[in-house]
């Protein structure tokens, strides 16, 4: 099937967008000032607690087809990146809680109509999360949720614990059955698998150029695909952070950034980021290899400028890659709002590294 051309129109905004935005940014500004207070520190509205901060290449394939030639992607060569690696929580939990993990990357100096002008730099960032649709797809079912969110994100980890186990113990009797997990319970029923294994989506679609897409990143080496599916053992407070840094203090990695164009957007909504789209519809095609050589990932200054000085925006980029969906419009508010919120009670500066060497070593 012949991938769906973007139009304007590929998004439809509903008249009630504009309260539920300022309602749902409000909600999560009041979570913050608590957030703020318990640890008398700024942490993330989202994804607050990191996991490993990693400087990389990415290389784009030659030879790739016109309807993957877009954007960033247009040409054949290498960019310098930095990626984050986090817990999805908005605040900061022991790791023997099961949680979604992210992968962020920010491709360095890159060219093209800015969508946020009044971010500094020629930088593209992409956000991920390691399955492939979210548990609230519209900005209306995401305020329903917001409550149950944040109350349980700042629950005691003994609950959340019980309430992780719980989730799973359903997830398998439905599977069992011959059931589909929605996405609200696969979210909350995540394992406790090496995060350097899994497979990352942006869940929301993107443009994608001339065309719409969800990007995809999966691990391609040896040395990644073999964590793939494997529990850690003896799991404890921040054990995710120690096997990142005891894997990259020896090995490298490598990851295949992978493109699924919308080919249906009956099928493949996006407006509804709780939808998986079919693979059957459109597979996920490689664009791009990620390479991240061995190094250190949490050392103090360099864990210090990934928690405090370093922000990740999916409106930080470039027009061709524009976020699409309300779940997407609503992030454009939302990340400023938290990004200016942490940069001013830390008393840092927000700053858009230039070259890879920006980042502490």
């Amino acid at each position: 099937m012949k991938p769906i051309p973007y139009t304007p129109d590929s998004e439809v905004i509903t008249d009630d967008e504009a309260a539920l935005t300022n309602d749902i940014v409000d909600t999560m500004a009041a979570s913050s000032r608590c957030a703020f207070e318990r640890h008398r520190h700024a942490i993330r509205d989202a994804h607050a607690k990191s996991n490993g901060l990693l400087k990389g290449q990415l290389t784009i394939h030659p030879d790739l087809p016109e309807e993957l030639r877009q954007g960033v992607f247009a040409e054949p060569r290498s960019y310098q990146v930095v990626a984050r690696l986090s817990s999805a929580p908005s605040d900061i939990h022991s790791d023997k809680i099961p949680a979604a993990r992210g992968f962020a990357f920010k491709i360095i100096g890159v060219d093209g109509e800015r969508l946020s002008p009044d971010i500094e730099g020629h930088n593209q960032d992409f956000l991920m999360v390691n399955f492939p649709a979210l548990a609230f797809g519209t900005i209306a079912r995401y305020k329903r949720m917001l409550a149950l969110l944040e109350a349980n994100s700042h629950a005691p980890d003994t609950f959340q614990r019980l309430l992780a186990g719980t989730a799973h113990g359903a997830k398998q009797v439905l599977e069992s059955l011959g059931g589909t997990p929605g996405a609200t319970l696969d979210g909350l029923a995540r394992d406790n698998h090496h995060p350097l294994g899994e497979t990352y989506h942006t869940q929301a679609a993107i443009r994608f150029g001339n065309y719409i897409a969800k990007l995809s990143l999966q691990p391609s080496s040896a040395s990644v695909t073999s964590l793939s599916g494997q529990a850690i053992d003896d799991v404890q407070y921040a054990s995710m952070r120690d096997v990142v840094t005891a894997h990259f203090a020896e090995h490298g990695a490598e990851y295949t950034l992978c493109a699924q164009l919308c080919t249906d957007l009956h099928q493949m909504p996006v407006e509804d980021a709780a939808i998986a789209w079919p693979e059957a519809l459109s597979p996920h095609r490689p664009i791009a290899t990620l390479r991240f050589a061995p190094q250190a990932t949490a050392n103090p200054a360099r864990q210090v400028y990934g928690d405090d000085v370093l922000s990740f925006n999916p409106w930080n980029g470039v027009a061709a890659h524009r976020p699409l969906g309300g779940i997407m419009r609503i992030r454009r508010a939302a990340y400023e709002r938290s990004t200016a919120f942490r940069h001013a009670m830390n008393a840092q500066q927000r700053v858009e590294p230039s070259q890879a060497t920006d980042i502490p070593d």
